[in-house]
């Protein structure tokens, strides 16, 4: 028996600390990206600015700033940093959700086609004014990206299916489809300036950031992500395939429904707050497997958190490289990206 637990308890004592310096990282990853942008703003003003907000004032360490400067961090920045961290925190748990659903390691959040579906929805509110002024371009893709789901779900028999090939090979139909219906609304009502806006809508860009978008999207991918957890069981006996789930006394069909339900909604909230940002659930779920146990308990947790971070640091990057200028955070992922999951493949393969 010794034998066997030996080996398990290093790496549970790494996960331990991985865990913890991810949340250390988290936590700091905000407070200094809050620091970036056209004004120089000291980190004790920010910080003391954050805590004045948020009912600390008391114990801030330095005193107000101007007005200014103060809408500048809390109006601003802070809402757009912690849209990242929300945003990184949904494609990476949908990833490693939907990798071990379909035991694919190229599965990612958009493999369902819910952000193809999200583009004709928010293409439908901006160019055909569908749902008029109660629609905004975010709802338009969220219910666009439900829409897609629905499809799949209608497509897929309620979700009573065969073979983890057959999720794939229909989330691929369902998202050339969405995409087709998408270039044909471009075409036939675009013009140069809404086609150019939609376009930078959809390689990702979290420049929209405010406080009541925050908020929602926030406490849908918090739930969401919350519930998936109590999936992490299920999650563990996917891996080893869904006849092999089921004789362990799991109900793979209700189990795989329900979270292709949750990827759906979280995924669908992302792209509706952000636009399509890729990479971040393909590589991530991956890098972090490398580092700590591949049991979703730990790797779900860690994967929020380390694609929290990663996409707070690439949005810092597109808003302030280039200033004036601000690139969509998606150019940045895909350019990052490529290369370093070329890594982990050959990391993987060694």
């Amino acid at each position: 028996m010794g034998r066997e637990t030996t080996p398990v308890r290093p790496r549970r004592a790494r996960t331990v600390v991985l865990f913890f310096f991810a949340v250390a990282g988290l936590f700091v990853s905000i407070l200094a990206a809050s620091l970036f942008g056209t004004a120089n703003i000291g980190p004790v003003d920010v910080l003391s600015t954050i805590m004045r907000h948020i009912g600390l004032g008391g114990i801030a360490p330095a005193p107000s700033l101007p007005g200014l400067l103060d809408a500048l961090i809390w109006e601003s920045r802070l809402p757009r940093v912690l849209l990242a961290a929300a945003v990184g925190t949904a494609l990476a748990v949908s990833g490693t959700v939907l990798q071990a659903v379909t035991r694919n390691p190229l599965a990612d959040p958009y493999l369902l086609g819910v952000s193809s579906g999200a583009s004709t929805g928010a293409v439908a509110v901006l160019l055909l004014g569908v749902g008029g002024s109660a629609l905004s371009l975010s709802s338009g893709a969220f219910l666009g990206g439900l829409a897609s789901f629905v499809v799949l779900l209608v497509l897929l028999g309620g979700g009573r299916v065969a073979t983890p090939a057959r999720v794939v090979l229909t989330g691929v139909v369902v998202s050339q489809f969405f995409a087709a219906v998408t270039s044909v609304i471009l075409m036939v009502s675009g013009d140069a300036n809404s086609t150019r806006g939609f376009t930078y809508w959809l390689l990702g860009t979290l420049a929209g950031a405010r406080w009541q978008t925050v908020t929602v999207t926030v406490v849908i991918i918090l739930t969401g992500v919350l519930a998936v957890l109590f999936f992490a069981p299920a999650l563990d006996a996917f891996t080893f395939g869904w006849d092999s789930a089921a004789a362990l006394g799991i109900n793979v069909t209700a189990a795989r429904v329900w979270l292709m339900v949750l990827t759906s909604v979280i995924t669908a909230t992302a792209v509706a707050a952000s636009g399509a940002i890729g990479f971040i659930g393909l590589l991530i779920p991956h890098a972090v497997r490398i580092l700590a146990s591949p049991m979703h308990r730990s790797l779900l947790p860690l994967a929020a958190i380390a694609g929290a971070v990663f996409l707070i640091w690439v949005d810092t990057f597109a808003r302030t490289a280039f200033s004036p200028h601000e690139l969509p955070a998606g150019v940045i992922t895909a350019l990052l990206g490529a290369p370093a999951f070329a890594l982990v493949l050959k990391r993987l393969g060694s």
